[in-house]
């Protein structure tokens, strides 16, 4: 018997987005392949970061596509996080290391006019693997593949970043999350929490875990003060740990029942070419993020994809066995999941609000110091040049 459909599902690809981004681009007289790395999502902006160091970012409001190149020698981009505060702020890694910060323009009154991008260079060893913002946008962090954690101070008004190392683990970083001055950071051997204020380390649990993995912890939502802050942090085994702000387990939840029964899936649209790809017997919790409703967790790994009601032990939906999942955001009720080349699925339990119709406008791309032109269908060759300008073009 099939099993049951998930209250969230993929109501229609997203054509208008995946199209606007070219197959390839030129790099002198080759033709590169362009491959989507990375993806963070708000209810303004898509965040799109490629194998060829340009950031794609569609403003969801105005349907509209900025591109965003870092100067120098192209590279991966790794990681990307989005912020909306007085300004909108996106955070970009890259495989070598580097992280840049891009101000952007808002039409607003009062708002930025000029796009600023802020470097930080030196600290990290490796590939950049995450990316938190503290909620004013004036603390960025960054953790990498070789298990250093970065401390930049931006002041955005005088255009200054401060980067420090401020940790550096034994194995890769795998998530971060900020809040109330506390940083929690979860590596491949375990998740700790970094008090900024009091530059104190706690470990969640005792002891670091047995067997290594990308195993993630997020922050429970919450209008507290530090002291009330609680964790949700992954084991091995599908099991759940809550922690208190001193990293002390304070239950553990066993969640392997939950997938003895039929395991209710995300409808998706059908996609041309093989389906279906290696699942391990063993199936394991991944990174974590809090979603939509009080419990609810958000759980992924190259693999799968979960949600799961922690607080009525449910499983809400899942994700298995459908091909390489690169990088998976959430927000508000959207969950937006980047797999294999090219693909990027949205899961919600109602359709996209702003939706665009293809057949009413073109999706149109703003260069610096260029009239906006319409992007080329996919398949098409399209030549990327670099920000050297610290102003660009918005309609």
């Amino acid at each position: 018997m099939a099993a049951p459909p998930s209250v969230l599902r993929e109501f229609c690809p997203l054509y208008y987005l995946l199209n606007a981004i070219p197959a390839k681009v030129q790099r002198g007289f080759r033709s590169v392949l362009v491959y989507l790395t990375a993806v963070d999502s708000s209810g303004d902006f898509l965040a799109v970061g490629s194998s060829t160091g340009m950031l794609y970012l569609y403003c969801r409001r105005r349907a509209h596509l900025n591109k965003y190149s870092l100067e120098g020698k192209s590279e991966a981009i790794t990681a990307v996080k989005l912020l909306s505060c007085f300004d909108d702020l996106v955070a970009v890694g890259t495989a070598s290391g580097r992280v840049a910060v891009f101000q952007l323009v808002s039409p607003l009154p009062g708002r930025n006019k000029q796009l600023r991008r802020l470097d930080v260079v030196g600290l990290h060893k490796g590939s950049v693997t995450s990316l938190a913002w503290s909620s004013n946008g004036t603390k960025l962090f960054s953790g990498d593949d070789k298990g250093r954690v970065v401390f930049s101070s931006l002041d955005l008004d005088q255009g200054v970043c401060k980067p420090v190392l401020l940790l550096e683990e034994s194995s890769a970083v795998v998530q971060m999350e900020y809040r109330h001055q506390v940083l929690l950071i979860s590596t491949l051997h375990r998740s700790l929490l970094y008090c900024t204020q009091k530059q104190e380390v706690l470990q969640l649990g005792t002891k670091p875990r047995k067997s290594s993995g990308r195993f993630g912890a997020c922050f429970l939502p919450a209008l507290c003060k530090q002291s009330d802050l609680q964790v949700f942090a992954a084991r091995p085994g599908l099991r759940l740990w809550r922690s208190d702000i001193r990293g002390q387990v304070e239950d553990t939840r066993l969640l392997r029942p939950l997938f003895n029964a039929q395991i209710p899936e995300f409808e998706l649209f059908p996609r041309p070419g093989p389906i279906g790809a290696y699942r391990p017997a063993d199936r394991q919790l991944g990174l974590l993020s809090c979603f939509l409703r009080d419990g609810w967790i958000l759980s992924w790994n190259e693999y799968s994809v979960y949600v799961l009601d922690s607080l009525n032990q449910v499983l809400i939906g899942a994700l298995e066995s459908s091909g390489d999942i690169v990088s998976v955001s959430c927000c508000d009720n959207e969950i937006f999941i980047l797999k294999g080349d090219r693909d990027i699925i949205r899961l919600s339990n109602s359709p996209e609000g702003l939706a665009p119709n293809l057949s009413e406008f073109s999706v149109r791309l703003s260069s610096p110091l260029a009239t906006p032109t319409v992007l080329p269908p996919t398949g098409s060759v399209e030549t990327a040049q670099p920000i050297r300008t610290m102003a660009i073009i918005v309609e």
